[in-house]
């Protein structure tokens, strides 16, 4: 604002500034601001043009020709195409008395500003346009000056300034951020709070309404009031103006982007997910950088770097053109979305290695999910696409170590799916495993216990007792059953999980192999000394049919060190708890939490064969490492840190 002041101050001419930016993101008040200030205090003539379409256009300018002094003779002249109309209104400009700034709002088709040059500079004045159209070559002499959403303090203000009794500037500032705090928004939210008469809502009340309401459009235009015949001023058709503008430019395709875009979320969406889009014959691959170019120059969508390039849309944008989309178009939109989405999840994620899209991408597989949920076009095929897309996601979260991510995404997740595709759909179960693990490595034990149990019973009933998935919630049990001292009832899932799988896959299949391996990591007792003799066979086993830096390999080398320690052999379990922690380190860093694990099994090796300064050293880099991983107050930090306390006390009575 400051810059567009001094525009206007004395002695300053010849500019062209172009407002450009998202329909509804109040251009025009800037516009209304900058023009009192130009004739209120820096003594300028106001002129204000709408210039939304040809004949507003001639009609405004011709009447500031005439305010400027152009005779009736003159302006009957250019009326009747005599006289080159666009000519006469800057010959009069130029020859002021007076400075002036002239606004030409909405000019969302350039096209009709530069057919007759009707944009020009000029030494006695400063021209200001407010547009949609973010497109540089539209503006060679022009200082183009993005519009964006408020700051979250200004856009709750203007909610309070609105409806000051409907609550406090926190409750404002929530629904601001619900609204992605666009003005038009903003004002449509404000007039319906202070415009209610009979039950009127406070802004708490409005915010858990746009939080519930599928059509949150619905409810933002019953706040246009007398507004509502303008479709400017309505979240429901503010933007069909630029969707026309872009058909009318021969870019229909650029529509069929914007209704794709609106499958996924208004948070930052990777370019890259757009590489293989293809949507029919409405968006084939050769027209979709034209299409996303045009959604940019109108300022529909924008550029933004976050680590990667990415586009970004804003959210009520996004829901006005979901619920405009036809539903005989919603199937096919849907299940490209699901299928971008899939192509860039891997199918089999790497443990340990965070995939640096997967935080990017998560907000977008969960509005997908609530997408396909709310059009009742959507098919079962693409439906099911869309929750595979999110099951890989939460796999892909979990094995890069962000348990807290993946349990958020796997609960929406499951529950949307119990609605869109029934409890008992596999996709489902499914995802309802990867919840009860996610709360098992965030050290709920007891909780994850119960998750698991109901998910083994329904996939029991719903596939059988001895079917792939019930066996992997066999073994999903037995963990944290193992942690809370039900051994006994652990070791019969596992050996079950053994049992079925050697059956159904063969002995040296790795999904085999890994659920030997649980059988050695078992706390000390009968069981264990039973199980414990396995060990180096197994290490060998999956060095033979795995190679040596096979997770699973990892895994059982760690947990054959795990079961000669609990079972009294520390000096046998030191060298394989060193090759462990190297093994780990090397292929999943030093902090990934089973690498912490290794280590913690190292110290407490040193320390019971007597080197007790480096079970010292190894154990405090755990305690280090599990409080910045899982905080302080997780059990394994809690466990570490007395670990560390016992050692430091032994090396004090030495």
């Amino acid at each position: 604002m400051s810059r567009l002041k001094s525009a206007v101050a004395k002695d300053r001419a010849n500019d062209v500034f172009v407002l450009h930016g998202l329909g509804g993101s109040g251009k025009t008040a800037v516009a209304s601001a900058v023009f009192k200030h130009a004739t209120t205090e820096s003594g300028r003539l106001g002129l204000w043009v709408n210039a939304s379409d040809q004949t507003s256009l001639r009609a405004g300018m011709l009447a500031v020709a005439a305010d400027r002094g152009a005779h009736e003779g003159e302006l009957m002249a250019a009326r009747n195409g005599l006289r080159a109309a666009a000519d006469l209104v800057w010959d009069r400009l130029d020859q002021s008395a007076q400075p002036w700034l002239l606004v030409l709002d909405n000019a969302d088709d350039p096209a009709i500003l530069r057919d007759g040059a009707w944009l020009r500079t000029s030494p006695r004045g400063t021209v200001l346009v407010t547009t949609r159209q973010a497109a540089t070559y539209w503006w060679p002499a022009a200082q183009l000056l993005h519009v964006g959403v408020l700051p979250r303090d200004e856009a709750a203000q203007v909610l309070c300034d609105l409806a000051p009794q409907a609550g406090t500037a926190e409750e404002a500032a929530a629904v601001a951020d619900r609204l992605g705090r666009l003005p038009l928004a903003l004002t449509l939210a404000g007039g319906f709070l202070a415009h209610q008469v009979i039950e009127p809502w406070s802004m708490a009340e409005y915010d858990r309404h746009l939080s519930s309401r599928r059509d949150l459009i619905e409810l933002l235009d019953q706040g246009a009031g007398a507004d509502s015949s303008d479709s400017r001023h309505l979240a429901s058709s503010t933007w069909q103006i630029s969707l026309e503008n872009l058909v009318n430019q021969g870019l229909p395709e650029a529509v069929t982007l914007l209704q794709l875009l609106s499958c996924w979320s208004s948070e930052s969406l990777p370019l890259p997910l757009l590489s293989g889009v293809e949507v029919g014959q409405e968006l084939p691959k050769d027209r979709v950088e034209l299409a996303l170019r045009g959604l940019l120059d109108h300022s529909l969508t924008e550029l933004v770097t976050i680590g990667q390039r990415c586009v970004r849309t804003h959210g009520v944008l996004l829901h006005s053109v979901a619920r405009s989309v036809p539903v005989d178009r919603q199937d096919l939109l849907a299940l490209s979305a699901s299928k971008l989405l899939i192509a860039k999840i891997p199918e089999l994620p790497e443990r340990g290695k965070p995939e640096p899209q997967a935080g990017l991408l998560a907000p977008h597989a969960l509005a997908l999910l609530r997408r396909v949920s709310a059009w009742p076009g959507v098919r079962q095929t693409a439906a099911e696409a869309a929750f595979e897309a999110a099951l890989r996601l939460v796999i892909t979260q979990h094995r890069g170590g962000d348990y807290a991510s993946a349990l958020s995404l796997a609960r929406e997740a499951a529950e949307l799916g119990e609605v869109r595709l029934g409890e008992d759909h596999i996709l489902v179960l499914r995802i309802r495993q990867r919840v009860g693990k996610a709360v098992d490595r965030l050290g709920r034990l007891e909780e994850a216990a119960d998750l698991h149990r109901q998910v083994l019973a329904d996939l029991e009933r719903v596939c059988g007792v001895d079917s792939p998935d019930t066996l992997t919630s066999c073994l999903h049990l037995s963990r944290p059953l193992t942690w809370l001292g039900h051994t006994a009832e652990a070791v019969g899932l596992m050996h079950r999980t053994v049992s079925g799988r050697v059956a159904h896959l063969g002995r040296w299949h790795p999904l085999t192999l890994e659920a030997m391996a649980c059988l050695l990591e078992l706390p000390p007792g009968p069981e264990l000394e039973i199980e414990a003799g396995a060990g180096p066979a197994l290490v060998s086993d999956c060095l033979r049919e795995l190679g040596a830096h096979h997770p699973i390999t990892l895994s059982a080398e760690l947990n054959c060190a795990h079961a000669l320690f609990n079972t009294g052999q520390p000096d046998e379990a030191l060298p394989r708890a060193r090759r462990a922690v190297a093994q780990h380190e090397s292929r999943y860093g030093a902090e990934y939490p089973i690498t912490l694990a290794a280590r913690s099994l190292l110290g407490s090796a040193l320390s019971a064969v007597g080197q007790n300064d480096e079970a010292i050293e190894q154990t405090g880099l755990v305690v280090n490492g599990r409080e910045r991983i899982l905080g302080p107050t997780h059990p394994w930090t809690v466990i570490a840190k007395q670990k560390l306390a016992n050692y430091r006390q032994i090396a004090g009575q030495e």
